[in-house]
């Protein structure tokens, strides 16, 4: 009993050990892929993507999957200038497994404070984005505003999107 009660807390310890490194990585890897758009690195910017990856932008048209989000990114980063967000908060998580992450981050970017959040996977030992969603955030106070500020053109959508 007490060789498999210290066989567990190896075991433990070594996953904490793995998760640390596995957060260090992650979070890395996101700084490198923000750091990319910001020097309009095209090719660095998209390796850090799976290849069936799925990028959700501010607007409510905007879901792409890899090929087609690098098609509309691509004028962004030719004109060597694409977006600049710097990561001021982050938080991650893992699936039990650690094969699978999942984040959250408070960006700086022109559009102000914008949220970050996402999925990541791990393959062949590489910490790579499946999903990426960008949304900017809105002062609970202002939400009224806002809201009058895109029913119209988010009506139209609605009106579709139910069809």
């Amino acid at each position: 009993m007490v060789l498999l009660n210290s066989s567990c807390t190896v075991n433990n310890s070594t996953v904490s050990g793995n998760k640390k490194a596995d957060s260090t990585a992650v979070s890395a890897m996101l700084d490198s892929f923000h750091r990319a758009a910001a020097v309009a690195d095209f090719d660095v910017y998209f390796s850090f993507f799976a290849n069936d990856a799925v990028f959700a932008g501010t607007d409510a048209t905007e879901r792409w999957d890899k090929k087609s989000f690098m098609d509309w990114a691509k004028p962004f980063f030719d004109r060597k200038k694409a977006w600049d967000f710097t990561a001021v908060k982050r938080h991650i998580y893992f699936s039990e497994n650690m094969e699978t992450g999942w984040f959250d981050e408070l960006l700086q970017t022109q559009m102000k404070i914008c949220r970050g959040s996402g999925v990541v996977v791990k393959e062949n030992n590489r910490w790579l984005i499946k999903q990426y969603i960008l949304s900017m955030t809105i002062p609970n106070r202002n939400t009224r505003e806002v809201v009058m500020l895109k029913t119209a053109e988010e009506d139209s959508l609605l009106n579709v999107y139910m069809l």
